[in-house]
């Protein structure tokens, strides 16, 4: 296998990549808390992390990627103060959390769908695995690094050296810079909840040794992951902004439970903002997924995403979605190109080695680090190259033709996921509908021949109102979706 390179946020450089069990990968991203519709900061995580599984099995790795639903326990301060998020929306609505629960991972999921992100391998919810939540939270009870007050359990990060390794806080910056109001109940302020009482109030509840309550937020994740990838496992991944207190907090109930490495490497996405600012629902300035789409096509969200870095932040704006767009209709264009090429036994134009050239160049790319905005600059060179060969002579050997196809299936396609099966198999431009815009070009260059330019220009001007531009060339005339 080649060399791959990721950036590791726990040791802050590059590392080879090197799986516990060779040719297999176990990745584990932290999934939504599904109170509300998906933004784009949610497609910029999970595009970035669908990026990392569909490489490494280009590269030949076996995956195996969980990615959870946050169904309780995630309150409104991300910490251990506030409303249940989910209880506080089902409050709004007027409806049971788990209703709630259901409406958004379903919404979840079509818009992930829509943006061609792969389902995960395993989808756990957190509340359905409240008892490997005890099992954890019982342990660090038993080792000494929780204790229990009134039905609360907190574990104490004094007993454990190693708090803020991957943050780089420590526990005295925590205690003389903590921003909410000292709990009495906890021994230190930086001390965090594996298990809260619930009031009455409190819908969503579950007996326990300490008395009825939920899960800490934090050990949800610690006990699904390791439930399904086991401990160490190879990449744990998720938004930057979780960096603290979440992961941290996984990192240290973790390893204090096992004395084992919890993840070998930690991946961090970092945000898309507006105007400099953090795209967020807590902020009232965030951008649903779904109404992102009712003016552009998925796969130029997902262009947009792919253009910036995973580790840099994304502004939002709609010149920079009007790029996406613009640059995911070149690659269609380019497509549509190569399958409509004359085949050409005698053909002069080979292609071997330049195809090959560029599928070692767009890898070397996304071998450092997932680089996507690079590997996209390598696509766009070699569409360049192409048109340029093409300009010349557009005929091509079928062989060649196969072969051209085909690598643009497995980059672009497979790997950077910009061209779902729909278009690949022509769906989009073709079938039918492709049948259809030969008659009405044909009839167009009929009604141009007799000289009824009025007519002509009429089915052009219906077809561009349909987003079908029409281009006249030398050698006849060509349409192309926009």
């Amino acid at each position: 296998m080649k060399k791959l390179f990721i950036y590791n946020s726990l040791t802050r450089r590059k590392e080879e990549f090197i799986s516990l069990h060779e040719g297999f990968a176990g990745i584990y991203v932290c999934g939504p808390t599904v109170y509300g519709h998906a933004h784009l900061g949610h497609a910029k995580s999970y595009i970035s992390f669908d990026i990392v599984v569909r490489f490494l099995r280009h590269l030949g790795y076996k995956v195996r990627y969980v990615q959870n639903i946050t169904d309780v326990g995630h309150l409104t301060d991300d910490a251990d103060a506030g409303e249940d998020k989910i209880g506080k929306q089902a409050q709004s609505e007027r409806l049971q959390p788990m209703e709630i629960v259901e409406t958004y991972t379903r919404s979840f999921f079509a818009d992930m769908d829509a943006l061609n992100v792969l389902r995960p391998d395993i989808s756990p919810r957190a509340s359905g695995h409240i008892p490997e939540q005890l099992e954890l939270t019982q342990m660090l009870l038993e080792k000494g690094f929780a204790y229990e007050v009134n039905g609360n359990v907190y574990f104490d990060v004094s007993k454990y050296s190693a708090y803020g390794k991957l943050s780089g806080r420590s526990v005295a910056d925590l205690l003389e810079g903590t921003r909410i109001e000292v709990n009495t109940e906890k021994r230190h302020p930086a001390d965090f909840a594996l298990w809260k009482k619930a009031g009455p109030e409190h819908i969503m509840q579950w007996n326990s040794p300490w008395g009825s309550g939920f899960p800490g937020w934090h050990v949800e994740c610690s006990a699904m992951s390791t439930k399904y990838l086991g401990q160490p496992f190879d990449i744990h991944g998720g938004g930057l902004e979780n960096t603290f207190p979440h992961h941290e907090c996984e990192i240290a109930q973790s390893e204090a439970a096992t004395g084992k490495t919890f993840a070998r490497y930690w991946m961090h996405n970092n945000m898309v903002t507006v105007n400099g600012v953090k795209m967020g629902k807590s902020l009232g300035n965030f951008i649903t997924i779904h109404q992102a789409m009712e003016n552009l096509e998925p796969m130029a969200i997902r262009f947009f995403i792919l253009s910036s870095h995973y580790r840099s932040p994304l502004d939002f704006s709609d010149d920079a979605l009007t790029a996406g767009q613009k640059g995911f209709q070149k690659i269609l264009t380019f497509l549509r190109r190569v399958t409509e090429l004359v085949p050409a036994t005698d053909a002069g134009i080979r292609l071997e080695q330049v195809v090959s050239d560029y599928q070692v160049a767009f890898e070397n790319e996304l071998c450092d680090d997932f680089n996507t905005p690079k590997a996209l600059a390598v696509v766009f060179d070699f569409i360049r190259e192409m048109n340029s060969l093409f300009d010349q002579d557009d005929r091509l050997n079928p062989v060649d033709q196969a072969g051209l196809i085909n690598v643009l299936r497995r980059t672009v396609g497979d790997v950077l996921g910009l061209l779902p099966d729909a278009v690949l198999s022509n769906k989009e431009q073709g079938g039918d509908f492709s049948g259809v815009m030969e008659l009405l070009l044909e009839l167009r260059q009929i009604l141009r021949r007799e000289k009824n330019f009025a007519l002509a220009d009429q089915i052009r001007q219906k077809l561009t109102e349909l987003k079908i531009e029409i281009k006249d060339t030398a050698d006849g005339s060509r349409w192309e979706k926009k």
